[in-house]
């Protein structure tokens, strides 16, 4: 954004005359005062003491209202109006109107600092909105919504933004009712406070909103009718004291401040904690359809639809409409001469097609656009009596086999084998559209899995519902498609795995193999188990056949059948598909819904895991959740199955989730603890071992285990402690002078400890934690610290600037933002001086909503960078790394982290004691009681050339010896061998 024009901004520093006749005529015409001089000299002398407003966008009366110490300070003689205050001093702290908040506002502009403010020419975040923020359509207030005002055709220019334009009418907006927001309901208030109607229509108010966030007696009136004042207050004592100091103005403030995302109860017939869990509600509060779960909450009346009904009934319909599509999208597709030549083709696909001419071509238009590298396309034509008679007049490069009659899938997939050129061969039905990436996603699997021989997609059909997710066979020969009418983005259809077949719609096999194997076995022509019959040979033959959720396949499903689906002709080549492949089913389940889970995967050896953390564990959370990341990764490497379930549900969007984790782990991402002895349940006998990461989750966990005893072994829990967490409370208890000094750490630690007595196995994060847990009677003690590998290259000292710290900022009491409190304060201001000013103190990572750095940025040396996607590049810029952390447990990734991309490292002495590295050669390691010999430390390594190399590979060495990948699954595979 550049700087704006002083002299054409949008100002709330001056007085606007036109606005000002239109707001106060009455008292203007009363009193005969007409021309624009006289006007603005009443103002001086007699408007601002009767609490007029100077401009549409501060409001006088209410801020003398919303800041009783100015009132009282213009009483005293100090200003003359509460607009002289907020033009001298209360725009660096007070709100000017009672629609907007600017903590609010720059809370959700992050990138909005007092730098960039400055760098501009606006004096606040409320200069900012004006000029930028509003004509981009963003909110300043919980109670604004700007597309709210706009569908409500009240706009009336493009000049002005619409809370310009809300605040400059001087009428009442849409007879006083019209809804800005979600929080408020206008009609709804005005109905249960008729007085209010009465005040407005004596011109005491302008709305029904503005009496709401200006009466003298807020805690007397409630918003909308899904938010009580009394219940609230009754049930959250924690924050009646705050009301009553008038810290919040009332209870609803504190909710949408905190309460919300907290998911308090606003109503006592209000379960928002409940609503939040469904998946839907989820889903569209995290892509930001609605801000909030109590947003959701308001615009759908509390309820929330379930479609699934109606697609699956719609089913008829939906292919009917697709089958027209079709229809309609042919002439354009013979005009665009679809192009299939090739000279070595990446691919050959295989299609039969008996009639359907329309569809097919939809299909081939469907598979060219979804990849345009070479492939070779054979179709079968199987006594075609349309347009498929003539096909490749229509699409260059087709090779086409024609028989005088319809001899079915299996013989024509057999004939066209022959002619197979491709390295890999691709089975496509002709009624169906393939989703983006859908080849290049299977391609990919064929080619980076060796000893995987076949690769099948997630069919949808076109009622948006799921034809499988791989496909199951029971003992019997009987088979089934996994997750059949289930939503496509259950968490049980979205990882791969390897699965007994795929359907042949879309099936992508290894043509060496495939030729090897003979194609279909022509026992079971026409039709019916040929698919089945081949991927139980390819399993047979040593390879796997793997279902890949990334490939996504909507299917028309039985459009292309020339046969009669008959009952007789499934069980006859049931009964041939039983005899062929007797040792295999003798290893498969016999047939039970409640085995669905457990029979889904074709890997019946292959060991499970139930990885319980507080959250999905994201890399760019740090905090331990980052090396949860790590034993979830390298429990995959070594072939585990892992299915990972969250203590709270997750609120980021699908496709943060998709990319943050391997996708053979099963994320469990739309459920959470109370739902999780269910899920347990469902799933009886089913894991081999629990992985329970964090010592606190053992205390949630231990009476869901108890009530789940008979489905888990007793011998299957492990407890990872990730950090032992007595040592660190009673650090920060000490200083900061909190609780009670004299409770040793041994009760601390005794109270810690409390449940690891469910633990077969418990883990700890080093050495030192392993001895105390030891040392507290707890024998069965691994020790699993971090994974990271040493870059071999990265830039050296004169290619670096710039001090680092990275760190996640979970709360106001975490570790990372005490520690750089104090570096801030503390320790920053030393270096003016000594290192030149333009090098930048940078801080790099995630940051809670609830945590306000705000106050960092007014120091010119810091630069608040916040989460990055690849914090890579942020390492390899800068030259010194600063750890000065007060109090910890555990070891701190970032500090291998910082080591493995070559920064060398200035920490606090306690951090240097926990990675156990030697003081002066692996790391500068100083106290925190000493602020200047940090400050010292920091200028000594950022300007010792000699020394920073030093440091440099002493900390590389210490990487590489004891965090390798290969020694980590060595250290993780015995901790999960009983």
């Amino acid at each position: 954004m550049t700087a704006y024009d002083k002299n054409k901004k949008l100002d709330w520093s001056v007085f606007d005359c036109v606005w000002y006749k239109e707001k106060y005529s009455d008292v203007l015409s009363f009193l005969q005062i007409e021309t624009d001089e006289a006007v603005q000299e009443f103002y001086k002398n007699d408007g601002a003491s009767l609490k007029h407003s100077p401009n549409p966008y501060f409001d006088e009366d209410w801020y003398l209202s919303k800041y009783p110490a100015v009132a009282e300070q213009i009483s005293w003689g100090e200003f003359r109006s509460g607009f002289e205050h907020y033009c001298q001093k209360g725009f660096a702290s007070h709100n000017p109107h009672w629609l907007f908040d600017e903590e609010f506002y720059l809370k959700r502009h992050p990138d909005i600092s007092d730098v960039s403010l400055a760098e501009q020419g606006f004096r606040n975040g409320y200069d900012h909105y004006l000029n930028i923020g509003d004509f981009q359509y963003s909110s300043g207030s919980w109670f604004f919504d700007p597309n709210a005002y706009l569908k409500g055709g009240q706009a009336t220019t493009t000049e002005l933004g619409p809370y310009s334009q809300c605040v400059r009418a001087t009428v009442p907006v849409a007879g006083y009712g019209h809804r800005l927001s979600w929080y408020f309901d206008p009609e709804w208030y005005l109905e249960t406070y008729p007085e209010v109607r009465k005040e407005l229509d004596a011109k005491e108010w302008t709305s029904a909103l503005h009496h709401y966030l200006a009466n003298k007696t807020p805690t007397l009136f409630n918003p909308n009718p899904y938010f009580s004042e009394e219940f609230y207050g009754s049930v959250n004592n924690d924050v009646s004291g705050a009301v009553e100091s008038k810290h919040f103005r009332n209870f609803f403030e504190h909710f949408l401040k905190y309460g919300v995302h907290e998911l308090r109860k606003p109503l006592s017939t209000v379960d928002l904690e409940g609503y939040f869990r469904n998946p839907a509600v989820q889903q569209e509060v995290s892509r930001g359809d609605y801000p909030d779960a109590f947003a959701h909450y308001i615009a759908h009346g509390g309820k929330v639809e379930d479609d699934a009904a109606f697609q699956k009934e719609s089913e008829h319909v939906s292919k009917k409409i697709y089958h027209e599509m079709c229809r309609i999208r042919m002439p354009l597709l013979l005009n665009q001469e679809l192009d299939f030549t090739y000279e070595y083709p990446d691919f050959t696909v295989i299609i039969i097609a008996h009639n359907h001419f329309a569809m097919t071509l939809s299909a081939l238009a469907s598979l060219r656009a979804n990849y345009n590298g070479p492939m070779q396309v054979i179709v079968v034509d199987s006594g075609s009596t349309d347009g498929m008679r003539t096909i490749e007049q229509h699409v260059r490069g087709l090779e086409v086999i024609r028989f005088p009659g319809n001899i079915g899938f299996l013989l024509g997939c057999n004939a066209a084998l022959e002619k197979v050129r491709g390295p890999f061969t691709l089975y496509l039905n002709n009624d169906l559209e393939l989703m983006p990436g859908a080849m290049g996603n299977a391609l990919a699997r064929l080619r980076s899995e060796p000893q995987t021989g076949a690769v099948g997609a997630k069919l949808v059909r076109t009622n948006g519902m799921l034809q499988e997710a791989g496909s199951i066979v029971w003992r019997d020969g009987s088979v089934c498609g996994y997750l059949r009418d289930k939503r496509p983005d259950v968490p049980e259809a979205n990882f791969v795995r390897s699965v007994d077949f795929c359907s042949g719609a879309f099936l992508l096999v290894r043509s060496d193999l495939l030729k090897k194997l003979g194609g279909f076995d022509t026992d079971y022509a026409p039709a019916y188990f040929e698919e089945t019959d081949l991927c139980i040979r390819i399993h047979e033959a040593g390879f796997d056949v793997v279902y890949d959720p990334s490939i996504v396949v909507i299917h028309y499903e039985y459009g292309t059948s020339g046969f009669i689906s008959g009952a007789s002709m499934i069980a006859r080549n049931q009964e041939i598909f039983r005899k062929k492949h007797g040792a295999y089913l003798r290893q498969k389940n016999l047939f039970h819904e409640r085995l669905l889970v457990r029979a889904r995967s074709s890997a019946t050896r292959q060991k499970r895991i139930l990885f319980i953390e507080d959250r999905l564990p994201y890399r760019f959370l740090g905090s331990g959740f980052t090396r949860s990341n790590d034993v979830i990764r390298s429990m995959i490497d070594l072939g585990y199955h892992v299915t990972v379930y969250p203590v709270y549900r997750p609120t980021e969007p699908m496709e943060e989730i998709c990319s943050s984790f391997p996708d053979r782990a099963e994320v469990i991402w739309d459920r959470e603890l109370p739902e999780l002895e269910d899920f347990i349940k469902s799933r009886a006998g089913y894991y081999d071992l629990v992985w329970i990461a964090r010592t606190h989750n053992a205390d949630r966990l231990a009476p869901v285990l108890m009530q789940c005893a008979d489905a888990i072994s007793s011998r299957a829990v492990i407890i990872d402690t990730e950090a032992v967490a007595a040592p660190r409370e009673h650090q920060k208890r000490v200083l900061r002078g909190e609780g009670d000094p004299e409770q040793s750490v041994e009760e601390m630690l005794t109270h810690e400890f409390r449940h690891l007595f469910m633990a077969e196995k418990i883990v700890a994060v080093n050495k030192k934690d392993a001895e105390i847990l030891k040392e507290n009677g707890f024998p069965n003690v691994g020790v699993l610290g971090h994974m990271q590998k040493a870059l071999p290259h990265s830039p050296g000292w004169d290619a670096r600037r710039d001090i680092l710290f990275l760190g996640a900022m979970h709360d106001i009491d975490s570790p990372n933002v005490d520690s750089l409190a104090w570096f801030s304060s503390q320790v920053l201001p030393l270096l003016d001086g000594r290192l030149p000013d333009d090098i930048k103190f940078t801080v790099c990572g995630y940051i809670n909503p609830k945590v306000d750095l705000k106050p960092l940025t007014k120091n010119p040396r810091v630069n608040l960078l916040g989460r990055v996607p690849d914090v890579g590049p942020v390492y390899d810029r800068h030259r010194i790394f600063v750890a000065p952390t007060r109090f910890a447990a555990g070891i701190p990734y970032k500090i291998h982290e910082a080591a493995a991309h070559g920064l060398p490292i200035v920490a606090s002495s306690i951090l240097c004691e926990q990675v156990g590295w030697t003081p002066g050669e692996d790391m500068l390691s100083v106290s925190t009681t000493d602020p200047q010999a940090f400050a010292d430390a920091i200028v000594r390594l950022y300007e010792d050339k000699v020394l920073w190399e030093s440091i440099r590979e002493h900390e590389l060495a210490r990487v590489r010896d004891d965090h390798s990948h290969q020694k980590y699954l060595e250290q993780l595979k015995a901790l999960l061998s009983f």
